[in-house]
């Protein structure tokens, strides 16, 4: 393989990804762990995303 086969492979390679990234609205956030107040909204989405604990009590006193 020549050395310009070698370049055009990679800049069609990298083109592609900067479709993709941009085509799939892709946030991607290279900072690395965050702590803080930037942090503060992920509980909030942990909290929204966890599904409310079922009733466990109707069903035990059905059982009765």
């Amino acid at each position: 393989m020549s050395n310009r086969a070698i370049i055009i492979m990679v800049l069609v390679l990298i083109s592609a990804t900067a479709y993709l990234l941009i085509k799939g609205d892709g946030d991607i956030d290279m900072g690395g762990e965050k702590h803080g107040a930037e942090a503060a909204h992920m509980e909030e989405a942990k909290k929204a995303a966890a599904p409310a604990a079922p009733a466990a009590a109707p069903a035990a006193d059905a059982k009765k």
